[in-house]
Parts: structure tokens; C-alpha cells; sequence
């Protein structure tokens, strides 16, 4: 089995963090999110993947040569952004030889893919795609479909709360019909492929799952994602010990940690400091007496002494003042909030 990876969006929800660091790049615990997603496919038998993209692509040269096992690393350059069904078809000649899965790149979930690929291959589908239920629909839109899961159409997104059905972001894909369309040019899975494939009468079907499922793109998500692997919510994941401190961390005897934490490597959390229900990645810093709540410290990012920083992101290099207080605040790398 082999699956394409989109991983070309510029993660504008979880700027400024994603200033330098391309989203499916950025840390997940122990490990960069992207990884997390290779490894659940490897886990279900996939052992290629196509990743594209035409974002910040230098930085994930680093990130391939250092991936080690299965599943094996295709490359993919897109000339401009292409989409999410404009890079799945500009990927076509690298998974052409049967049905494949394609998935965004910013997911955190345990859905059984296996039993995904069988669902397809019984129903004879041209497209499958994973659903998951929630209580809101307005950030995603509706997918309704039939009792024996064939899909009517793609609704748009509702202006009222209203829960129900909704794209997962996992699809399994004939190649096939996907030739019909240019190769290239931009085009949206969501907005053009998939209801041109429904309007001409071909066999869509959506999975219905409730596997754990979670868009990392936000902050808020971003977090709420360490809090469940910590609490070891999703299934094949590691067990981690909660709060997590990464090799070279350096936690004084002093310092309080809640234990939806994590502390990156060479990270640091002096004395009597608190920090709760936040992410510090690679080398970043809370001074003594800092107080950091519901919040990221990108990369080698600093809360000096005394600080309270409350639902802020810091990107790469940023700093706030010693006894500063900033809350629901957004530093751009290498700045110094006021």
C-alpha cells in the first residue's frame, strides 16, 4: 500500500510558531507531528509515501535524510501551492498502480486504516473518505450519506452549531479517476474533485469511525494534542510519562510542572517557577519565578524572570521582559514583547 502526505500548508492558524518551523515539522512530544503520521501508516502496512510540497521544502531535507525504516520517502516539489486535490493528482505517477491513501500531513489520530482500505475494496468505492462525528460543524461542513455509507454530497460549512458527520481529512483513492483531471493546476479535493466524482454517479463512500481524531492546527489543539498523548489517549502511540522532559532538559528542584507539560530538549524551567498545561520546545527558557500557563515556547524562545505568560504562543528566538504579563499574546521569532 502506498499513500501521498500533503504537507504544503503554511500553517497560518498556529503562526507565529510556524514563522520557521513548516507545521507537519513542528515538535509533537517527542518527535516532529509528521513523524507520528508516517509511523501510523507504517503501522497499517504502508511502505511508501509521496510528501508534497512548496513550502519551506529546504527545511524538510533534514527531516527525510534523518527518517530511518518504512515507510520509504518520495519527494514531491510543487512549482506553487497545488492543494489538496492538486497535489494529490501532480502525485499520481508515483502511486498509480492500485488504490491508495492520501491524508493531510496536521492530523493526530488512531483510525484503523486497515479496516478503512477493506470498507473501499468491498463497496468497489472510487474514493472513500474517513468521517468522524462532532458536535459543531462550522469549522468543517457537513458530509451526509446514505445508511450503507455512500456519500450524497459535501455540504457547506453551517452558520449555526449543529453537529453531525464531517471530512476526516483520510482518504483511500482509485487512481483511475483521478486522470481526468489536470495536472499542475491548483485544485481542492473538497470544493472540485470530490463533488464532480458524486455529481457523475460514481461510488463515493464515507468511513465512519469513532477513532481518536484532532486537527492540530491551532494552538488550542496544538496543546489539547500533548495533553491526550500524555494521558495516553491515542491508540499505538508511546507511553510517555507525564509531565515529559526530553533529553538535556533541565528542570530545577524548585520549579512546579502540571502534568499536561512537555519540556524539550535543552530546554530549561528555573527555580520556583510554574508551568502548566504548555509546550516548551528545543532550548526555550522560563526564568526563575516565571509563571507559564496554556501556552508554546517555540525553539530557544525566553519568559524572563518573574513573567506570566497566560494563552500566548512565542515563535522561534522570542522573549518577554522579566515580571512582564502577556496573555493570549502572539510573538513574532526573535521579537521581544512589550
Amino acid at each position: 500500500m502506498k499513500a501521498v502526505v500533503l504537507v504544503g500548508g503554511e500553517g497560518t492558524r498556529l503562526r507565529p510558531l510556524t514563522e520557521t518551523i513548516p507545521k507537519p515539522l513542528v515538535p509533537l512530544v517527542d518527535r516532529p507531528s509528521l513523524d507520528h503520521v508516517l509511523d501510523h501508516l507504517a503501522r497499517h502496512g504502508v511502505h511508501e509515501v509521496v510528501l508534497s510540497s512548496s513550502y519551506l521544502e529546504s527545511t524538510f531535507r533534514a527531516f527525510i535524510e534523518a527518517r530511518h525504516g518504512d515507510p520509504r520517502i518520495t519527494w514531491i516539489t510543487e512549482a506553487e501551492p497545488l492543494g489538496t486535490g492538486g497535489a494529490i493528482v501532480n502525485a499520481l505517477g508515483a502511486v498509480a498502480d492500485g488504490p491508495f491513501l492520501a491524508l493531510n500531513g496536521d492530523i493526530l489520530t488512531d483510525l484503523d486504516l486497515t479496516a478503512m482500505v477493506a470498507f473501499h475494496r468491498e463497496r468497489g468505492a472510487v474514493a472513500t473518505i474517513a468521517l468522524t462525528h462532532v458536535e459543531d460543524a462550522r469549522p468543517f461542513g457537513l458530509v451526509p450519506t446514505e445508511p450503507d455509507g455512500r456519500v450524497i454530497e459535501f455540504r457547506e460549512k453551517p452558520t449555526e452549531p449543529v453537529p453531525g458527520d464531517v471530512n476526516a481529512g483520510t482518504y483511500v483513492l482509485e487512481p483511475s479517476v483521478l486522470r481526468a483531471f489536470p495536472v499542475g493546476v491548483p485544485l481542492s479535493i473538497e470544493r472540485e474533485i470530490f463533488p464532480r466524482l458524486i455529481a457523475e454517479g460514481l461510488p463515493v463512500y464515507g468511513f465512519r469511525s469513532d477513532a481518536y481524531w484532532l486537527d492540530l492546527g491551532t494552538p488550542a489543539q496544538y496543546l489539547r494534542a500533548h495533553a491526550d498523548l500524555l494521558a495516553g489517549r491515542v491508540a499505538g502511540e508511546p507511553a510517555y510519562a507525564a509531565p515529559y522532559l526530553a533529553e538535556g532538559a533541565r528542570v530545577h528542584l524548585r520549579a512546579r510542572l502540571g502534568k499536561a507539560v512537555v519540556v524539550g530538549p535543552g530546554a530549561s524551567v528555573g527555580p520556583d517557577a510554574e508551568v502548566d498545561d504548555s509546550v516548551l520546545l528545543a532550548g526555550a527558557a522560563v526564568e526563575a519565578g516565571a509563571r507559564v500557563v496554556g501556552s508554546i515556547l517555540g525553539p530557544r524562545s525566553r519568559v524572563g524572570a518573574g513573567a506570566t505568560v497566560i494563552d500566548t504562543v512565542l515563535a522561534e528566538g522570542a522573549a518577554v521582559r522579566e515580571g512582564a504579563e502577556l496573555r493570549g499574546g502572539r510573538v513574532s521569532a526573535g521579537a521581544v514583547a512589550p
